[in-house]
């Protein structure tokens, strides 16, 4: 086990040399939530409704890559509820749910906030998410994702939906920027939701 949580950190580190500069140009960061935000399992209360576990690390995770500058906003093709309001928590002001074309929405979301694809970076997992893949500069995945989800990324997390992937990409970027060691040093004084 531990074998294999090194090799993805290795394979995460080469990545990012490799997209290293389309990182450094970052402005919109675009998430799935199942599978991404989420381990992707659904749990149901006693009323029918739908329950996720969000993870708190990915949530700092997800305000620190906004201290950096870097809108993040969500699209995701299932139903609402949880996701809107941990969105809400989160100080993301795009949550779309039910979305069936994620690639018009990306381009739609893109020419609102005047951010150009070589720009975007989209995280996600699945069938639904390789759509954005002619438009977005840079296209990530978590280490749980399908391997043929893998292969066409540019970039695998070292972390699984729902378990940190999120928290580790805003931690390069936040090394990238030269923000890190002074994080490591002074500590969050921010909320994490």
């Amino acid at each position: 086990m531990q074998h294999s949580s090194l090799l993805r950190q290795l394979r995460f580190q080469l990545g990012l040399l490799v997209c290293g500069r389309r990182l450094d140009g970052l402005r919109l960061l675009v998430l799935d939530v199942d599978g991404v935000l989420t381990d992707g399992g659904l749990y149901y209360g006693s009323e029918g409704e739908p329950l996720k576990r969000f993870d708190v690390r990915d949530g700092l995770g997800i305000r620190l890559i906004q201290s950096l500058g870097i809108e993040v906003a969500c699209l995701s093709g299932g139903r609402g509820g949880a996701t809107q309001l941990r969105a809400a928590h989160l100080r993301i002001r795009h949550a779309q749910v039910g979305v069936k074309d994620k690639a018009a929405a990306i381009v739609e979301l893109g020419g609102l906030l005047g951010v150009a694809p070589s720009e975007t970076a989209y995280v996600g997992d699945d069938l639904n998410d390789l759509v954005v893949r002619d438009h977005v500069g840079l296209l990530l995945t978590p280490a749980d994702a399908p391997g043929w989800f893998r292969r066409r990324a540019d970039l695998v997390l070292p972390q699984p939906g729902g378990h940190g992937a999120i928290r580790a990409l805003a931690e390069a970027i936040a090394r990238r920027r030269g923000r890190m060691n002074a994080l490591l040093r002074q500590g969050w004084t921010d909320t994490n939701a």
